[in-house]
């Protein structure tokens, strides 16, 4: 049985006395800021010289310091960089930064996890995930809400890690919705599958294949569009509010009995055992040495596939349709 924590279980007052720098300003990492200061912490946020998101964390009234001054003013450090920042950032400096019962938090383990950081024995190392955008938990934080969370204890140097981490689940708001106790391992895993396999990796590449295959059959390639990519929201949606069931029920009989009749032969076998492929290359480290080394050579691979991605017809055909759809806000704007 899933062990979940909320407000009940936590008590903010053991970060009170404690210092906190937030290394990072971007998605979770303005949130966390924001948050963390409103709940009445003593908050600075660490950003390498020339960032352009100091201007932003100084409008928001925050104190900015450079990142490794941060880190040592601090002994709350907050890991919020990119998964592929985050090893150069503390070998150049954060590292040292740290000293005996400070405590190193992460909201993603893919670091710890993989052992590209290594914290000292005396350090408490402890995540704190929430289980959305950093935009939705800054809004649900200020609306007096929260969103889930997970949380985990990679190593309690203090015998104090989990009241740490539970006391910033409720500093951000988390703890409001529920913190899922879990582990590194497990966090980073799942994560890394869901994103590969369902989430960005499948979704993506089932519409892209279904486009694909009705437009080569030699219907309109804005028909397909509308039947493929536009009307997922709408089943996404409905998951979303009620799980596969109420999708099911939600949608007409025909297309219910389509689901469950035709479903398993796009998603069968092979898939399945593609799934376990990916999966595996997640948890030995395969993928993790694979993405650290493309980065580290200028990320030439990841650029192309970008550069052909966005160059797709499904691109060209999404872009001319939507400026047909007024209710939808172009990417960037509005949030």
């Amino acid at each position: 049985m899933a062990t979940i924590y909320y407000e009940a279980d936590a008590d903010l007052s053991v970060l009170r006395e404690r210092r906190v720098a937030v290394l990072g300003y971007g998605s979770q990492g303005h949130a966390h800021a924001l948050n963390l200061r409103d709940s009445g912490l003593d908050v600075r946020v660490g950003l390498q010289a020339g960032s352009r998101s100091r201007a932003r964390a100084e409008e928001a009234g925050l104190v900015v310091r450079d990142t490794d001054e941060a880190a040592a003013e601090a002994d709350v450090v907050v890991v919020l960089t990119p998964d592929t920042a985050q090893r150069a950032m503390w070998e150049a400096g954060v590292r040292d930064a740290l000293s005996p019962g400070d405590a190193l938090v992460f909201s993603h383990g893919f670091n710890i996890h993989f052992g590209l950081v290594e914290p000292p024995d005396d350090v408490d190392v402890l995540m704190v995930a929430p289980k959305g955008p950093g935009h939705l938990v800054r809004r649900l934080y200020v609306e007096g809400q929260g969103i889930p969370g997970l949380l985990a204890v990679h190593r309690d140097a203090t015998g104090a890690a989990l009241d740490l981490a539970l006391g910033y689940g409720a500093g951000i708001g988390c703890a409001r919705a529920g913190l899922l106790a879990t582990t590194f391992a497990e966090e980073t895993e799942t994560d890394l599958f869901g994103e590969q396999a369902v989430l960005c990796g499948g979704a993506s590449h089932l519409v892209q294949a279904g486009f694909q295959t009705l437009v080569e059959a030699g219907y309109q390639p804005e028909v397909a569009y509308f039947e493929c990519l536009h009307e997922l929201k709408l089943i996404v949606d409905l998951m979303y509010e009620g799980g596969i069931t109420w999708m099911r029920h939600s949608v007409s009989d025909t297309a219910e009995y389509g689901d469950v009749t035709r479903g398993p032969r796009v998603i069968g076998a092979d898939s399945r055992a593609a799934m376990d492929r990916i999966l595996a290359e997640v948890r030995d480290g395969t993928f993790a040495r694979e993405w650290i080394a493309e980065h580290a050579a200028g990320a030439p691979d990841f650029e192309r596939l970008r550069q052909e991605g966005r160059a797709s017809q499904i691109e060209e055909v999404g872009e001319k349709l939507r400026a047909m759809m007024s209710w939808i806000q172009p990417p960037g704007e509005g949030g």
